[in-house]
């Protein structure tokens, strides 16, 4: 991807290729970073270990998976909230499922049921989501012992403190699981762009996996730096289903 985005005339202040004042840049080496977070969400009683795979959640009933959102989780490992709150406070039968290290085990932050997420995105305007009908309960930890997407961001973004994410449209329910986990840390949220998304001739997202239109793609193909983001400032220009 660094090599794409210089091949395209993109550079940038500071990175994995180049360091900056907020080193590592390289999530493996943030390990701590990921760690402390999860020790905190832990001791709230804000997450619990699961042992649902991804393919039990996508089979269980009522979890639909809408696009490319994860499914609803179905609460399988969820437990009672006075359960949590006991394990917060390190007393009583919650306190047998204490856990030193998140390894071995998926974990879930337990979304608080009903609850409006609320924020203003500088394209889209206001939105508004409802924790437990839009999304479920999300994985902040994998089994493998990996920080999830989810968590990894919001702790790098808050250690190199951004100020403004921009990001495609489809990525507005992952907005609102993370200003949870921000809220739950006691974290500055950062404000919002949510970028229209470029589509094919039937209204499908182009997608990497599908290697649709990908920078190396086009590079392969022939085309020039200058013809590429000619491209990009055409799009720009277009409403969404222009595009």
């Amino acid at each position: 991807m660094i090599e794409d985005l210089r091949w395209l005339g993109i550079s940038w202040d500071e990175g994995p290729d180049c360091g900056g004042p907020f080193a590592p840049y390289v999530q493996r080496e943030r390990r701590s970073w990921y760690l402390e977070a999860w020790k905190t969400l832990h001791e709230l009683g804000a997450i619990y270990p699961c042992t649902c795979s991804r393919r039990d959640v996508a089979l269980a009933a009522g979890a639909p998976n809408e696009g490319d959102d994860e499914p609803i989780y179905p609460g399988t490992c969820r437990p009672h909230p006075a359960s949590a709150a006991l394990r917060a406070r390190g007393t009583g039968e919650a306190a047998v499922a204490t856990w030193s290290s998140p390894g071995g085990v998926n974990w879930r932050f337990r979304v608080p049921d009903r609850e409006e997420i609320c924020f203003n995105d500088l394209h889209l305007g206001p939105q508004r989501l409802i924790a437990g009908r839009d999304f479920g309960d999300f994985l902040v930890w994998r089994r493998d012992d990996v920080p999830a997407y989810q968590l990894a961001v919001v702790v790098d973004d808050a250690a190199m403190r951004v100020t403004e994410v921009v990001r495609g449209a489809d990525l507005l329910k992952s907005t609102a699981r993370q200003i949870l986990l921000i809220r739950a840390l006691g974290l500055a949220i950062p404000q919002y762009y949510h970028c229209d998304l470029v589509r094919d001739e039937s209204g499908v997202r182009l997608a990497k996996r599908h290697d649709a239109l990908s920078v190396r793609k086009l590079r392969e193909t022939g085309w020039t730096p200058e013809q590429v983001r000619r491209i990009g400032r055409w799009t720009s220009d277009l409403g969404p289903q222009q595009r």
